[in-house]
C-alpha cells in the first residue's frame, strides 16, 4: 500500500533561503500526502562539509526517506551511499539521496531539470560554441545537459583549473573527443568574443554570495546567458546581459524541475512540474519583496 507521509530534507551550505521545502510541500499537499521537509544547514551546524556522510547515516537511522543534498556536498556525498543511479555515477555528484531498504541510493535530477528549462526558455538558442563558468556539482550536471541538449562544443572555466580539466575529460569520454575543453579563466575574453552563449553554474550571485561571476565588460548582445543561481531569480548577472540586450534564462526553471524530479523519486507519485514552476516563480517573486 502506498505511503501517505514521508519525511524528506536538505543537506547544504547557507540554505535558509532554500524554496525547496515550499514546493515538496505544497505538492504534497495538493496530492493528499503529508510531506514535511527540513532543512539541515552545515553552517547553523557548525560542521564542515565532509560532515556530509554521518548527516546522512543519521536521517537514514532517523526514518527520512529521502534527502536532497547542494553545494558544497554534491560530490562528497557520493563516497557515503550505497549505490548510484547511472546518471549521478557518470555525473560524480548526486543531488537526492533515496533510502531504500535501508540502503542509500544517490540520484542526479539537476540534469534533466536543467535540460527541461532549456529547452522551455531558449528553444532557439544556438549552441555550437558554449562557455560554461563553473565545474562543481551544479557544474558537472549542466555541462552533460547542455551536450545532451545538442551543443557542438562546452569549454568549462573554472578557479581550479584540475578540477576544470577533470570535468571536460570527463564529458569527452561520455559524448565524444572533442565536445568539452577546459580553460583559465584568464582566457574568458578571448572565448566570449566567438561564443554562443554562457551557462554560469557558480554560487556567485546567490543570496549569500553576490555580484558578478566575470568581468561586465565581456558580455556582449550576441550571447545568451543562462543561469543556475535561482535565489534571487534576477542575479546581477542576469541583470547586466539583460541590459546589453542578451537572451536570458533565470534559475527558477532547473530548481523547480529538478524539484519535480526528486519530489517523483521521494513518492513514488507524478509532480505537477508546471504548477511546481508556478509557486516557485510566485514564492521566488515574495522573496525578492522582502529583500
Amino acid at each position: 500500500m502506498p505511503k501517505e507521509s514521508y519525511l524528506v530534507g536538505l543537506i547544504g551550505s547557507g540554505i535558509g533561503p532554500s524554496l525547496s521545502p515550499a514546493l515538496h510541500e505544497r505538492e504534497a499537499d495538493r496530492q493528499g500526502l503529508r510531506l514535511v521537509y527540513r532543512l539541515i544547514d552545515i553552517d547553523t551546524l557548525g560542521a564542515p562539509p565532509e560532515a556530509v556522510g554521518d548527516l546522512v547515516r543519521a536521517a537514514r537511522d532517523l526514518g527520512f526517506d529521502g534527502l536532497n543534498i547542494t553545494h558544497p556536498c554534491k560530490q562528497l556525498v557520493i563516497e557515503h551511499l550505497d549505490a548510484l543511479a547511472p546518471q549521478a555515477e557518470a555525473l560524480g555528484a548526486v543531488n537526492t539521496v533515496v533510502f531504500e531498504d535501508g540502503r542509500a541510493v544517490g540520484h542526479n535530477t539537476d540534469v534533466t531539470g536543467f535540460a527541461a528549462s532549456f529547452a522551455r526558455g531558449l528553444p532557439d538558442a544556438p549552441l555550437e560554441r558554449v562557455v560554461q563558468l563553473g565545474a562543481g556539482g551544479a557544474g558537472a550536471a549542466v555541462a552533460h545537459a547542455m551536450l545532451t541538449l545538442g551543443a557542438g562544443r562546452i569549454t568549462v572555466v573554472d578557479a581550479l583549473p584540475e578540477r576544470a580539466a577533470a570535468l571536460a575529460g570527463s564529458l569527452n569520454r561520455a559524448f565524444g573527443e572533442g565536445r568539452a575543453a577546459a580553460a583559465p579563466p584568464d582566457r574568458q575574453a578571448e572565448l566570449l568574443a566567438h561564443a554562443d552563449g554562457i551557462v554560469h553554474a557558480t554560487p556567485t550571485g546567490m543570496a549569500a554570495h553576490p555580484g558578478l561571476p566575470l568581468p561586465a565588460e565581456l558580455l556582449h548582445c550576441g550571447l545568451w546567458v543562462a543561469e543556475v543561481v535561482y535565489r534571487p531569480l534576477e542575479t546581477d548577472l542576469l541583470r547586466t546581459a539583460r541590459a546589453l540586450g542578451c537572451a536570458t534564462l533565470d534559475g527558477g526553471g532547473m530548481a523547480a524541475f529538478q524539484a519535480a524530479d526528486a519530489f517523483r523519486l521521494f513518492t513514488g507519485r507524478e509532480p505537477g512540474a508546471a504548477r511546481m514552476l508556478a509557486d516557485l516563480t510566485e514564492l521566488a517573486g515574495a522573496l525578492g519583496a522582502r529583500n
